[in-house]
């Protein structure tokens, strides 16, 4: 007997689960200015938090409502699935979301049957929205003209832009916004009739910043324009900078941050005017940096099958010192690496399988400062057999065969991560000049400083498990031995008892689980003399317990301590 499938009423029910998603990611996300103007540090951390555990909950939430309306013997007849997302497809026509919307489908889907039923008949694997048309000027942008008055424009825009908090000096900040852009922009665009500057309409929230993104143009070029504006808790807000270079800019929403909250009505509006502005970063990066992770998933995904599709790429295994806890490989011209959880780890490691994805996801919901690269979890993922080096397949299945299967001409991967691929630490200083060796040197440091301000401690610090990006910082990407920087206990080695003590092969005093001694760090992370002693010299304060403590104790205090996202140099 057929069964009777209700495929309006149940993509009806799918679309009204992804409303209530909706309606509480809009509740949490505009309440971004209020925390802001409220100085509301901690607020916003556990804001952004809640925010990214909320899609997992309502996909939960969803499926359960659904399988209690329409029981197993409807839900699981794959027959179905055609008709409701034909259904689906007409119900998300005239939405401003509808790509986001597609994405959800997908996640019900995925959450009632096994990722072998994957096919664009029953779900999205590709979108079917038409591109976003190009606008003149977009609803959701505000439009200033200087008419060779830049300060004017300036001016209106701190206007416009106002907060509840006034400013604590409104006529110094313009005064620095106008020296700045007058300082880096060539002297004829500042004087050029036909200039223009565009910012969308809301502003954006991460950590203790608020930011006014848009750009700067003429009839022939354009720069971005990115205004950070700072919250000084009880002195006022302040217009801190007028960042227009496209590095800066792109590092401001960098794969390594912590992701904005910012009123957007039509997403697909708000990234194509992002992606204007920073034509390098990939749609899946600008998804995400917004909040809309499962949306960069989907992107990322759909990239990597064109990419697969296209051309003769193959997967390899990664360059730099084999892990002992994951094995890493990735494809030459994509860049991303995919990481995969050895069924064995080195004996001098403690962790164990639950343990290492417990920190990978941990830090999804930590502020990452710009020092931890973000990942993406995927499982059961599938590609043709031929898509591998033989070199590589075969590593795969040696120490991940619990994870790893041929299926016929298919690879089966059952679990694994994504990240951006960076050049390692270890390696990049091998070719680097005397320079980039300082400057490597010095950020290696500032990352460690600036996760450990965030209370991340990275655990293992050896330079193979930093990477260097294509701007030159430098990011923490291993994350079996990460923990917060207040779980740990850090010591002074204690004075020898005897001459002795010195000589022996062990300590003279007791380690405890959690115990770490920063003064064993040099020669743990440097072999080579002449690089400990140039780190020393910058970053000396790393190697004793009384730095660390001290950090410890602003933290327990309730201290967020000030990490910013772009150069500060020259601003009083």
């Amino acid at each position: 007997m057929a069964i009777r499938c209700p495929a309006v009423a149940i993509a009806r029910q799918i679309l009204d689960g992804f409303d209530d998603y909706r309606e509480e990611f809009r509740k949490i996300t505009n309440l971004g200015r209020e925390r802001f103007e409220k100085a509301q540090w901690q607020e916003i951390q556990d804001a952004s938090a809640a925010r990214i555990q909320l899609y997992k909950i309502r996909v939960n939430l969803a499926r359960e409502a659904l399988l209690s309306e329409y029981g197993e013997d409807v839900l699981l007849n794959i027959e179905c699935w055609p008709q409701i997302k034909k259904s689906y497809i007409g119900q998300i026509d005239l939405r401003l979301d509808d790509e986001l919307s597609e994405t959800w489908f997908n996640s019900i889907f995925n959450s009632l049957f096994s990722h072998d039923l994957i096919t664009d008949d029953c779900m999205f694997v590709h979108s079917t929205r038409s591109a976003l048309s190009e606008h003149d000027a977009p609803m959701q942008i505000r439009t200033y003209r200087p008419h060779g008055d830049l300060a004017a424009a300036l001016r209106q825009i701190s206007e416009d832009y106002r907060f509840a908090v006034p400013y604590a000096d409104q006529e110094r900040d313009l005064q620095r916004l106008e020296k700045q852009l007058r300082a880096n922009l060539p002297d004829w665009v500042c004087k050029d009739p036909e200039l223009c500057i565009e910012l969308y309409s809301s502003r954006l929230y991460r950590n203790k910043g608020a930011y006014l993104v848009g750009r700067i143009f003429t009839q022939d070029e354009q720069w971005p324009l990115v205004i950070p504006v700072l919250n000084r808790e009880g002195q006022g807000v302040r217009m801190d900078a007028a960042i227009i270079d496209e590095a800066e800019v792109s590092i401001i929403f960098s794969f390594t941050r912590s992701y904005f909250m910012v009123r957007v009505a039509y997403p697909a509006e708000f990234i194509s005017f992002l992606q204007r502005i920073l034509p390098r970063k990939h749609i899946s990066e600008l998804y995400t940096s917004i909040g809309f992770y499962k949306q960069g998933k989907t992107e990322f995904y759909r990239a990597l099958i064109e990419h697969l599709e296209t051309t003769d790429d193959k997967f390899i295994m990664a360059p730099g010192v084999r892990g002992m806890v994951m094995t890493v490989f990735t494809l030459p011209g994509f860049n991303t690496v995919f990481k995969i959880i050895k069924d064995r780890f080195s004996p001098s490691k403690t962790v164990d399988r639950a343990t290492v994805i417990d920190r990978y996801r941990m830090v999804k919901y930590v502020d990452r400062v710009g020092r931890l690269a973000d990942t993406q979890e995927f499982a059961d993922l599938r590609f043709p057999i031929s898509k591998f080096e033989p070199e590589c397949l075969e590593e795969l299945l040696d120490v991940a065969p619990a994870t790893v299967e041929v299926h016929g001409d298919e690879v089966l991967i059952r679990h694994c991560w994504t990240e951006r691929r960076m050049t390692p630490l270890n390696i990049y200083l091998e070719t680097a000049n005397e320079q980039q060796i300082h400057e490597a040197l010095e950020d290696y440091g500032l990352a460690i400083k600036q996760l450990a301000a965030a209370n991340i401690f990275p655990g293992d610090m050896l330079l193979k498990n930093f990477g260097v990006t294509r701007h030159g910082r430098v990011v923490f990407y291993d994350y079996d031995e990460i923990s917060y920087l207040t779980e740990v206990n850090f010591r002074k080695i204690p004075e020898p008892r005897f001459p002795e003590d010195e000589m022996s092969a062990e300590p003279w005093y007791s380690v405890g689980p959690h115990d770490v001694f920063p003064e064993e760090f040099p020669r743990f992370l440097f072999t080579d003399i002449k690089l400990r002693k140039l780190f020393k010299e910058m970053h000396g304060d790393l190697f004793t317990a009384a730095y660390w403590q001290g950090l410890q104790d602003a933290i327990r205090e309730g201290t967020v301590i000030d990490v910013f996202p772009y150069k500060r140099k020259g601003i009083e």
